[in-house]
């Protein structure tokens, strides 16, 4: 008998999900990939079978990368008493950094513009209207960062979020990166090599940290607009 709130699911996942929230909870549910039970007044009770449920979600879009439909598709299977093999398996996985979360494609692997667009699980309208809004460069080849991007996109548009909307964000994330080359100019600036690698490092320490501030930020907003 599913017994888990919302809360406790939280509770449950959030040490290994921390950005997870009941909205994203409910909209997996929307979109047919959670099906938690109700109670009489109209509360959601989650089984520990949704709990493993949610986490395999999440690890798929995480760790993977891959888009809703791709995980709602790997779900049906399972639903139905197959055994498909678990998307993202026979991705070659290589040695990254201990902070750096495990990637479908192997280090230097680019995609061609169709692979990119069916990898994310775009289409070529979006792609192209993140190209006129600067968030992604046209290219005839791309790389990991591209695919996460589009991924995101593609799952904004669903939420009525298209890149027009996301234009701020690339005049935001140049002002990122000149903090980021102002406060690492002088390691930059050293002819040796092991100079520049801790300036690289630095580097990508800082905007893991500006990003936590940019997501703290935002919490705090949703907090405040609806208190």
């Amino acid at each position: 008998m599913p017994k888990l709130s919302i809360g406790q699911v939280l509770q449950r996942l959030g040490s290994d999900f921390p950005e997870l929230a009941p909205s994203k909870l409910r909209f997996l549910e929307e979109q047919g990939l959670l099906h938690p039970a109700r109670t009489p007044s109209g509360y959601r009770k989650f089984s520990d079978a949704d709990v493993e449920r949610i986490r395999t979600i999440l690890e798929l879009q995480r760790d993977h990368y891959f888009p809703l439909k791709k995980i709602g598709e790997y779900l049906d299977a399972i639903d139905r008493g197959e055994r498909p093999e678990r998307p993202g398996a026979a991705a070659v996985v290589v040695s990254v950094a201990p902070s750096a979360a495990p990637s479908m494609l192997p280090n230097g692997v680019d995609l061609s513009r169709d692979e990119l667009i069916r990898r994310a699980g775009a289409t070529k309208e979006l792609l192209e209207q993140a190209h006129v809004a600067g968030l992604l460069p046209r290219a005839k080849r791309y790389v990991e960062d591209d695919l996460v991007l589009l991924t995101s996109l593609v799952e904004l548009e669903r939420r009525g979020i298209g890149p027009r909307h996301l234009r701020p964000f690339r005049t935001a994330a140049q002002h990122e990166l000149g903090l980021i080359e102002q406060a690492t100019a002088a390691g930059s600036r050293r002819g040796d090599a092991a100079a520049r690698a801790r300036a690289e490092a630095q580097g990508r320490e800082i905007a893991d940290q500006l990003e936590r501030v940019r997501r703290a930020l935002v919490r705090q907003g949703m907090r405040e607009r609806s208190s």
